[in-house]
């Protein structure tokens, strides 16, 4: 039987579908594996590229593997949708990966670190608190002007609700006053959830070495240049052409960027220090790349 140069895995939650191809792109093995197998099974192959669809799961299987000593390649869903040759399946869909994975122009994802995923669920669970906290100011804000209380938009024009609710004259029914209390309690402990979050983010920003860096580029908060920091991974010309990983902000417009002609070969370069001149700045930012270089790569 020929040697496995490259496996192709589409993932799921129990049930795995693997293609196998030799250098020649024959068809080696397709196999369905439980999520108990599927180790076993690549620890027992030789050293190959495995390629995945980049999703939630991929990063987490992406460091097993190679950890097992294989070449993990991650591919936006995107660009795997040309390669479906027939009916949508998970058959299909891993012989479409390997298919992917073979074109030498192909753009894969980096892998993620457990420290930068960790990192990307600081930011989503801000963002959830934030938008609950949302929910709950313009909710309380329909209810009471139902009731003739009306204030503008803004957790600034909350204190007003606040006290509307606690002011005996206004003319409110008890059981409206006790769900607004409800209310107003549940947003104080959001208030409190955010301000914690935005806490944690100050420290990873300082404990980031790039993070420090970024922060001596004008403009750049906090915030951006931890997100800077968790969503991107050193990716240099001298390997594989890399993206943006999902869950960044910014992963489907660098996806449709990078489709137009002659986006890849562009370098934007931006300064990260505070330097009077270019000439000075010993490290630079590239959008293209998306992470911290030498300032003599710029060329």
């Amino acid at each position: 039987m020929s040697e496995v140069t490259i496996i192709g895995i589409d993932l799921a939650k129990r049930v795995f579908q693997l293609h196998g191809t030799s250098e020649d792109g024959s068809v080696v093995f397709r196999k369905k594996l439980s999520r108990g197998q599927i180790l076993a099974f690549i620890a027992q192959q030789s050293r190959c590229v495995v390629a995945m669809e980049a999703c939630a799961t991929a990063h987490g299987w992406g460091r097993e593997f190679e950890k097992l000593g294989h070449d993990v390649r991650l591919i936006p869903p995107v660009y795997l949708k040309p390669f479906v040759k027939r009916q949508k399946n998970d058959a299909a869909d891993a012989e479409a990966i390997v298919e992917a994975a073979l074109r030498p122009n192909m753009r894969f994802v980096a892998v993620k670190t457990e420290d930068q995923q960790a990192r990307a669920m600081l930011f989503r669970t801000r963002r959830m608190f934030v938008g609950q906290r949302t929910q709950m100011i313009n909710a309380l804000r329909g209810h009471l002007a139902e009731h003739g209380l009306v204030a503008a938009t803004g957790t600034a024009q909350l204190k007003r609700l606040a006290d509307a609710i606690e002011d005996s004259d206004t003319a409110l029914p008890e059981g409206v006053r006790d769900l607004g209390r409800m209310s107003l309690a549940h947003i104080a402990t959001l208030n409190a959830r955010v301000a914690e979050l935005d806490q944690k983010m100050r420290c990873a920003a300082k404990e980031a070495d790039v993070a420090r860096r970024l922060q001596t580029m004008p403009g750049v908060g906090r915030l951006r240049r931890l997100r800077s920091r968790h969503s991107h991974r050193s990716c240099h010309p001298s390997g594989a052409v890399a993206t943006l990983q999902p869950g960044s902000g910014s992963c489907q417009n660098s996806i449709q960027q990078a489709a137009k002609p002659g986006w890849a070969r562009r370098r934007r370069w931006d300064n990260v220090t505070s330097a009077s001149s270019w000439s000075q700045a010993p490290w630079l930012f590239c959008r293209q790349w998306g992470d911290l270089v030498p300032r003599t790569m710029a060329g």
